[in-house]
């Protein structure tokens, strides 16, 4: 058997372009590689945190990470995403940068979410911050003329303070997923209309199983995202039964 060479690293699906935090990241996080099924690389840069993703997008901010994506596709990565769903912002830069797909964002699911649903009734989507995730982030996913319901994490002391101000790093799980759950049924409870929920933050997914047991509504985040985009550009062979 002969073997394409030319990359550093070999079997690797999916990049993930990271900020710099050092908060905890449970199973079902991006950056807590135990909890995938798929095999992963990293790049972070420096500096770049969460709060200055969220109130500072600056053209300037994505340079780094347009250097990051590439040396990614030059290490062999099958597919890109970030560690943030504010990446959204930067979907098509990151997108022209390399020749490989890019799903900067959790929330370029949101058209998906809407067909599905029948194009009936709103996408409710849960973020880091509501008053910082605005129509230019949907716009740039493609999901500008989709109805969405947004609700953040503003008012939930524990959410605001470790992940999106970055105040501390060690972080009290119990709270965080209590804290989940109360602004999804607030959300859910303003807005009777919504058939399913995207979860924009990365650091929500650990916590979706006990929130769909709460809202009982499909949800969707950026981990299911990655796993199927590793399932897209690494196919398989099934394996089966077949009556003789």
């Amino acid at each position: 058997m002969k073997l394409r060479g030319g990359t550093n690293i070999c079997g690797v699906t999916i990049g993930v372009l990271c900020l710099e935090s050092y908060f905890p990241k449970p199973p079902g996080h991006i950056k807590n590689p135990s909890g995938l099924r798929f095999p992963v690389l990293y790049e972070t840069v420096p500096g770049a945190t969460v709060s200055k993703l969220i109130a500072d997008p600056s053209p300037e901010f994505i340079v780094p990470f347009l250097d990051a994506a590439q040396r990614l596709e030059k290490d062999g990565v099958g597919a890109i995403t970030g560690s943030c769903g504010f990446f959204a912002l930067f979907q098509q830069e990151l997108a022209d940068a390399v020749s490989i797909p890019v799903f900067s964002s959790s929330i370029i699911q949101v058209p998906l979410v809407y067909n599905m649903l029948g194009r009936r009734g709103k996408v409710g989507v849960l973020t880091a911050s509501g008053s910082n995730l605005t129509s230019r982030h949907f716009a740039a996913v493609g999901a500008g003329d989709v109805p969405v319901a947004v609700q953040g994490m503003e008012d939930f002391p524990e959410f605001r303070e470790v992940i999106h101000e970055g105040q501390r790093s060690a972080m009290d799980t119990a709270k965080i997923e209590s804290e989940i759950l109360a602004a999804a049924k607030r959300l859910v409870r303003s807005n009777k209309d919504i058939g399913a929920i995207v979860l924009e933050c990365t650091d929500m997914p650990p916590y979706a199983h006990s929130l769909q047991k709460a809202i009982r509504l499909p949800i969707f985040d950026l981990t299911t995202l990655a796993t199927m985009m590793h399932d897209a550009v690494m196919r398989t062979e099934y394996q089966g039964i077949m009556p003789n």
